[in-house]
């Protein structure tokens, strides 16, 4: 058996696999902490107390003694700053923060070629200007760094007490140079990062530790189990999708958004705010467009509504299209096909008779159009691709689906356990480090269980005008946020 740790923003997710079928899932909820407009903060500790709570889950449905190997999976871009002590000496800034925005446009200014080394032009969400900003406005915490982590390789420190992180993570840094899979010191310095803070560097499979016995005690897993690197979310997802080789994509519809497909060499598109990243796996890369706003505001107005993400979605559902508003997605601002940090969310189109299942239902149209740019900005690359597979709790809702299907002209299959894929990813890869699956077998693809078709008679192209036309109109109404 083996066990997959997938670190998320909204919760923990573990499941117990053989390496095919799911034997034990569980869930232990994490929330962000805000607070200055455009911040995202977590506590790295929270993840631990987590884990060990999804754990306890699973050891009642399954003896731990049984598991034989662990794979980590998480959110990426997210700074864990660690003193010699490898103490935390901060809250973990997210993926989702937009405070670094000074800081891109200098270490571009600095860097111009930063691009083609790194995959993507700098953005807030990525770690490398976070650094920036720590040492500007926090000069005594950056003082004090000795380490800096991931947030699954801090989980993967409390196991295992070893600092490393693997490929496909380090690549969501902008420290990585993507062609030669190592990190460049050059970005580093020019991020007010010590290359020497940074870990050691495995593929995904790549067995980096073992459960230490105060681990073993706090979880209940037995001591000396391997850990193996395991890999940032997308490509994880990519793992539990056979996702590995060349030609192959997908979407994934957690609180972000991403549309991802692999390829074997690296094919940079900075310009599209395309990341072009080194995969977990060796040899592998892949092209992604990634969207900060994925399924979040499904959950967002769920909140509001004082009803849950599932009621959103049957609303929308029951609504008359034609009386349903124009909405923009963008509560954190948003990272492809944009680069803008500053744009915000809005609803255009309220009348006096609009009722919340309108509302809900332009929420979802949006969820749908976040993706059609995404496939605009791959241009004819995607072309080729027979369909797009689908994972991410999102991906539970054949209406969400059905929308982005119509939106995309994309066929999109659904296999079962779809809401698993990054655990199921990271459970892979320990099963492929422990010579239970072999790389090859990492490339297989699990059966499609549901189909979506594009359908002409329900085209939304009038509606995805007008949405990319009202970004327009309100980018200049989106002032940089203080």
């Amino acid at each position: 058996m083996f066990l997959g740790i997938d670190i998320g923003t909204s919760a923990v997710k573990v499941i117990c696999t053989d390496g095919t079928a799911i034997h034990a899932t569980a869930t232990a909820d994490l929330t962000v902490q805000s607070p200055h407009s455009g911040w995202s903060e977590q506590t790295p500790d929270a993840w631990w107390v987590a884990t060990c709570a999804a754990l306890a889950e699973i050891a009642e449905t399954m003896p731990l003694s049984g598991v034989t190997g662990i794979g980590l999976s998480g959110q990426m871009h997210g700074a864990v700053l660690l003193d010699s002590a490898r103490e935390v000496l901060r809250p973990a800034i997210l993926w989702n923060d937009s405070r670094s925005t000074e800081d891109c446009a200098r270490l571009q200014a600095a860097l111009p070629e930063i691009g083609s080394i790194a995959g993507v032009l700098p953005l807030p969400g990525f770690t490398a200007p976070k650094l920036m900003w720590v040492a500007r406005e926090e000069p005594d915490v950056h003082a004090r760094i000795a380490h800096i982590l991931l947030p699954k390789d801090y989980i993967g420190l409390r196991l295992h007490g070893e600092l490393a992180t693997d490929r496909s993570d380090a690549a969501g840094t902008l420290w990585l140079d993507q062609a030669a899979r190592d990190w460049s010191h050059v970005v580093a310095e020019a991020s007010d990062t010590d290359p020497g803070w940074l870990p050691r560097l495995a593929d995904g499979h790549e067995v980096v530790g073992q459960v230490t016995a105060v681990a073993a005690a706090e979880t209940g897993l037995p001591a000396g189990i391997p850990v193996v690197a395991g890999g940032g979310d997308a490509a994880t997802g990519a793992v539990s999708l056979g996702a590995t080789e060349p030609g192959r994509g997908f979407i994934s519809l957690g609180t972000s958004g991403q549309l991802f497909v692999a390829g074997d060499a690296y094919h940079p598109n900075p310009a599209k705010y395309v990341h072009a990243f080194a995969h977990t796996v060796p040899g592998r890369w892949y092209q992604m467009a990634a969207m900060l706003n994925g399924a979040r505001p499904i959950a967002w107005l769920a909140g509001q509504l004082g009803i849950g993400a599932g009621d959103v979605v049957a609303l929308a559902e029951s609504a008359e299209p034609t009386r349903v508003p124009t909405f923009l997605p963008y509560l954190t601002g948003e990272r492809s096909p944009h680069g803008d940090p500053h744009i915000r969310a809005g609803f255009f189109g309220l009348e006096d008779s609009t009722d919340r299942a309108a509302l809900c239902r332009a929420v979802l149209e949006a969820v749908a159009f976040t993706f059609a740019d995404a496939v605009e900005s791959f241009g004819d690359t995607i072309a080729d691709l027979p369909h797009l597979a689908a994972i991410g709790g999102g991906s539970k809702s054949p209406f969400l689906l059905q929308l982005i299907a119509n939106a995309t002209g994309q066929r999109i299959g659904r296999t079962a356990g779809s809401d698993a894929g990054p655990a199921m990813g990271a459970a892979r890869l320990a099963a492929c480090g422990l010579g239970a699956l072999s790389l090859s077998d990492l490339g297989q693809q699990p059966d499609v269980a549901d189909w979506f078709e594009p359908a002409p008679a329900h085209d939304l192209s009038d509606r995805l005008q007008s949405y990319r036309a009202l970004y327009i109109a309100l980018k200049p109404l989106s002032p940089p946020s203080k």
